[in-house]
């Protein structure tokens, strides 16, 4: 009696940790850590990810690590140091990698999981139908297989818009598997329908734990706010609500519409141009690293209350770090600045769509760093006016 007492017990705690893992599933190595590496004689292959190019098309080259200024492209990463490069091929090739998961993904249930996307501005390789050279850059998209095993394209769970961002973007997928699903997959592929197949590229970065959202209809889980994308909120008497998601304050947020920025005065729609670029003041940051300190929210959201206002304008927000340190160092930095704010704006209800985030590193000094006053006015963060009426 005694025995299976202990025997119940057990499969209590261990339903409730099977439970537990199902919520969140991990990625293995989801932003494409390694040796930056060209696809090539010699390719070792990318931690935790299998090249499908091996069962799919075996005569093609393999997927790029980045950056390294491979195919003329040095955006650098949006998160930690390398990132995927994936492609597509004018000979109705492209390329796609894939992981099995230590969690499946159970059919019916409902899942959610971001990634960062950007198309660069320079892929240049031979062509496969001419053999001349090429800039792989016709905007194309990113497909998420779900399946049995390594690659296996059993059952499409998101496709991504075209993507002709070149700062990168953070993308959110929402899907419900039909069918339990033990490997993920992802695959460039061209913007469908297309006529012909043709050159491009996508870049891949930051991706996110699977996360266990509630579906249509089903209850709240305790712990989970709303999960309805920010941008699909209902707008209530001529203003626009939204809820924090992140660790920043999580407060409703209302905007009026005749919302006026406190701090950045000059972010009017009346005083604004395509191309115009504005320092965001006041923003500051712990030493050496991308927190953003408590103090600067009153400025970020001058920025967050001017995009909810002015749905239409998409804006890139652009790290920037002083001369003193190396290149990569500026890099990252720069890069996981950009980033917090860009994550700030969205997890507090900001369209996504409508936030692209780059760093420059120390490429683009406004003053002397020769001095201290110089390197000061150069580690800033910039918002630059991409489009209106988009």
């Amino acid at each position: 009696m005694l025995r299976l007492f202990y025997f119940s017990i057990l499969l209590i705690v261990s339903h409730q940790i099977s439970f537990s893992q199902a919520d969140t599933v991990r990625l293995l190595n989801p932003s494409f850590e390694d040796t930056p590496k060209q696809g090539g004689a010699g390719f070792t292959g990318i931690a935790g990810w299998f090249d499908c190019g091996k069962i799919n098309f075996p005569e093609e080259s393999p997927p790029d690590i980045h950056p390294n200024g491979y195919w003329e492209n040095n955006l650098p990463a949006s998160d930690r140091k390398t990132y995927l490069g994936l492609v597509v091929r004018d000979n109705n090739t492209y390329e796609s990698v894939s992981q099995r998961l230590d969690t499946m993904l159970v059919a019916g249930k409902c899942y959610k999981f971001t990634l960062h996307l950007a198309k660069a501005e320079k892929y240049v390789s031979l062509t496969r139908t001419t053999g001349e050279k090429a800039n792989y850059t016709t905007p194309i998209v990113l497909r998420i297989w779900g399946g049995s095993g390594f690659c296996n394209d059993k059952e499409l769970l998101a496709e991504s818009p075209p993507v002709n961002n070149t700062s990168w973007q953070i993308n959110t997928f929402e899907f419900s598997p039909k069918s339990n699903i033990r490997s993920v997959t992802f695959e460039a592929f061209y913007k469908t329908p297309t006529p012909y197949p043709y050159n491009g590229n996508i870049l891949v970065d930051g991706g996110s734990e699977i996360v266990r959202i509630p579906c249509p209809g089903e209850p709240a889980f305790a712990s989970t706010k709303s999960k309805l994308p920010p941008h699909k909120r209902k707008k209530q008497n001529n203003t626009t609500t939204s809820s924090n998601t992140s660790n920043y304050p999580a407060t409703a947020v209302v905007v009026s519409k005749s919302f006026k920025p406190k701090i950045l005065q000059e972010l009017t729609r009346n005083s604004i141009k395509e191309g115009q670029t504005i320092e965001i003041r006041n923003l500051l940051f712990k030493a050496d690293s991308a927190t953003i300190d408590k103090t600067s929210y009153e400025v970020l959201d001058d920025v967050f209350g001017f995009l909810m206002v002015n749905d239409d304008v998409i804006i890139e927000i652009g790290g920037h770090t002083n001369g003193v340190p190396n290149d990569e160092y500026c890099d990252r930095l720069s890069s996981s600045r950009a980033k917090s704010v860009a994550e700030y704006l969205v997890n507090k209800g900001v369209n996504p769509t409508k936030v692209q985030f780059k760093g420059y590193g120390k490429k683009k000094p406004i003053a002397d760093n020769k001095t201290k006053n110089g390197r000061d006015k150069n580690q800033r963060v910039e918002i630059k006016i991409l489009s209106l009426n988009s």
